[in-house]
């Protein structure tokens, strides 16, 4: 049996038809014996269900995705699990745990302020506290495409990456820290580089641009500004909504990440900005938004 899960460092990527690689999993007798990621090569909705069919994928593990890209799938034999989010390797082992219920086709690429809900870990949405890395990558910002990349890595919003490793598979180390110095992330602490395709989108710009023309060994340190990172806060982004209409609300506190849907199902990440007796608000820019950021890092591996 074969699963690919869209992916995006780490993660499932939360839109199939922007799906720059894929992670695919080899299973034995319900066991992942072996995973590894494939470029997408930048292709379309319907080549992306081809491109599984050509590789032998018998499950496909994504976030959002429409009902076209659903229909290709279904032509080309491949089933569909959609609505997941989070780790990819955790998605994987809930799918063969029976646990992961697919949404079916959920993307719009539009959030709605109408028809949130705080749903329940068995709903597929989470309702409580989100911790997690940030190790260079694009995740839910303010970029108004939807590509999930904060301004620096949109294509169309910022130069084309070139380099000697634009298109091959990136391991490298890496420690991120603010201008006072303070670290946010690192994957010295972890025990484990950092992997990803180099200019396939999956990082954030300005890392990306380092590591295209670096040589395995070299170490560098770069400064960002948050248009290479991780953009500038979308005041749209920040909405309030009465506690009443949001079941689960009431026990939510103010800095808590929660997991919100729209009224297609489709999740989203936000933090709570404040609340009061009867309202609730929510910030749904990425936490490093606005922020410069520093990284020192160490190519180790090109493939």
């Amino acid at each position: 049996m074969r699963i690919a899960v869209a992916y995006d460092n780490g993660n499932v990527f939360q839109h199939f038809g922007r799906t720059e690689a894929f992670k695919m999993y080899e299973v034995e007798d319900g066991k992942v014996i072996d995973s590894q990621v494939v470029s997408s090569g930048g292709v379309g909705h319907e080549a992306l269900a081809g491109l599984l069919a050509d590789q032998a994928v018998d499950v496909l593990i994504c976030g959002g995705i429409g009902g076209g890209a659903q229909a290709a799938l279904t032509e080309a034999g491949v089933e569909l699990c959609a609505g997941a989010q989070g780790d990819a390797d955790q998605a994987v082992e809930a799918y063969l745990r029976g646990e992961l219920v697919s949404t079916g086709a959920n993307c719009d690429h539009h959030h709605h302020e109408e028809g949130h809900s705080c749903g329940h870990h068995e709903e597929g949405h989470s309702c409580g506290h989100h911790g997690e890395g940030h190790s260079g990558e694009g995740e839910d910002s303010s970029c108004g495409d939807g590509c999930g990349k904060g301004c620096g890595g949109c294509s169309g919003c910022a130069p084309a990456i070139t380099g000697r490793n634009v298109g091959k598979t990136c391991r490298a180390h890496y420690r991120g820290t603010f201008n006072d110095g303070t670290q946010f992330d690192s994957s010295y602490d972890r025990g484990e580089p950092l992997e990803f395709v180099c200019g396939a989108g999956q990082m954030i710009y300005g890392f990306d641009a380092a590591v295209a023309d670096m040589e395995v060994g070299q170490v560098v340190d770069i400064h960002l500004m948050p248009e290479e990172a991780y953009g500038q806060p979308d005041p749209s982004a920040v909405f309030t909504l009465e506690i009443a209409q949001l079941p689960g609300a009431e026990g939510l506190n103010a800095g808590d990440k929660v997991y919100l849907s729209n009224q297609y199902g489709q999740p989203f990440l936000v933090t709570v900005a404040a609340k009061d007796e009867t309202t609730i608000t929510f910030d749904a820019n990425h936490e490093m938004a606005g922020k410069e950021l520093n990284f020192r890092i160490e190519l180790v591996e090109v493939r």
